[in-house]
């Protein structure tokens, strides 16, 4: 008994000709770089530096310079943890602390856990019991990644995950949030508390905006249970009904109490889709394998209303892309995205996914960091 809404809005990088380049302020008089040249690592940490010694002469207080210290010390720790597994897709799993090993949506989340870690996967939750544990003793140690949050109250890690090597403890939870949905290429959400309504919703509008890249979004309900399945009914009649979102925003999620359905969700969205990237003005498509021509033509009838001039065309990587050779194996579709109906582009992937059905495998691995 699974409900599947249509899904919503935009991506995570942000197109390059948008992104300030800190070469073109930078640089020395009379360099000249070549037009859309990357920007170094060494380039932007002298930004960086830029930046913060501007917080002196801005009068910053005490207080704001202590948010940005810790901040920006939370945010390298983390990144430093995460660095090694770059290469592994993960889900992030959101849900109750409070809720006991012995009730049915503990168990979905171990079992959920387990199936995902048997593709290849790593489970990232943050860290304490409840779901949170469930997901780790479903995926195991080895598979586990945490993110803890530093609470007045004590929150300790879970068994699986503490004193491990891949357990992050953070003090804000906006550095906590930011890393779950940077890391992550998938999220499963069970039944939780003001934390858990936080998330779904932080994420769903990051993906909507074009803030963070489509990515496959579950919520998991206990057999028969109804607590997605009421949230989804008051989306559609408090926010779908009144017009505070669009139809096709609903298809940016999946509501099921099947845990095999969700895991299914979160595999077929990679099957053949691997990944996309803006190049300039042009939305760049990363894909498993080639789509027939008769699919392309059937893309570019259906999905017309989303591409503001020309067509959608096959091709290798482009010029831009070399700064990724990793990926330089993967097909792409490319076109001039409206950068809007990101609903409509969920749709086009499902398509692209849908073209020649077969066992779902476990996906290629990413290759490069997300952006946000």
């Amino acid at each position: 008994m699974d409900q599947e809404f249509p899904r919503t809005n935009r991506t995570a990088a942000e197109p390059d000709e948008q992104r300030p380049r800190p070469e073109q302020a930078s640089a020395a008089p009379g360099r000249a770089r070549p037009p859309h040249a990357p920007v170094s690592k060494e380039q932007l940490v002298a930004e960086m530096h830029e930046a913060v010694d501007k917080l002196l002469k801005d009068g910053a207080s005490r207080g704001d310079i202590k948010i940005l210290h810790r901040a920006l010390k939370e945010l390298r720790y983390a990144f430093k943890v995460f660095a090694p597994f770059r290469g592994r897709r993960k889900v992030s799993v959101f849900g109750s602390a409070r809720c006991p090993a012995d009730c049915a949506t503990y168990r979905q989340a171990v079992e959920f856990g387990r199936l995902m870690a048997e593709q290849g996967w790593m489970v990232v939750t943050g860290a304490s019991t409840g779901i949170m544990e469930a997901g780790h003793v479903g995926a195991g140690r080895e598979a586990s990644l945490g993110v803890n949050i530093l609470l007045p109250f004590e929150q300790n890690a879970n068994y699986i995950i503490a004193g491990d090597r891949k357990l992050v403890h953070l003090k804000y939870f906006f550095t906590r949030k930011l890393i779950f949905v940077k890391e992550s290429h998938a999220v499963a959400l069970f039944p939780g508390g003001f934390g858990t309504m936080d998330e779904a919703f932080e994420v769903l509008t990051l993906v909507q905006t074009g803030k963070r890249d489509l990515i496959p979004l579950v919520f998991v309900d206990e057999p028969g249970g109804d607590y997605w399945r009421e949230w989804a009914r008051y989306v559609r009649h408090c926010l779908l009904d009144r017009k505070y979102i669009s139809p096709e925003d609903l298809r940016l999620f999946l509501v099921t109490d099947d845990v095999k359905r969700a895991v299914e969700e979160i595999l077929r969205f990679y099957s053949v889709y691997h990944s996309m990237r803006y190049v300039r003005e042009k939305l760049v498509l990363r894909l498993q394998r080639p789509v027939a021509e008769e699919l392309l033509d059937k893309l570019n009838e259906h999905y017309r209303d989303i591409v503001v001039s020309g067509r959608i065309e096959q091709s290798g990587p482009l010029p831009e892309e070399a700064d990724d050779p990793y990926l330089a194996h993967l097909t792409r579709l490319v076109f001039h995205f409206n950068r809007r109906d990101f609903g409509r582009l969920r749709a086009l992937i499902d398509e692209i996914n849908a073209s020649e059905p077969r066992p779902v495998e476990p996906p290629t691995p990413p290759g490069e960091d997300i952006e946000l």
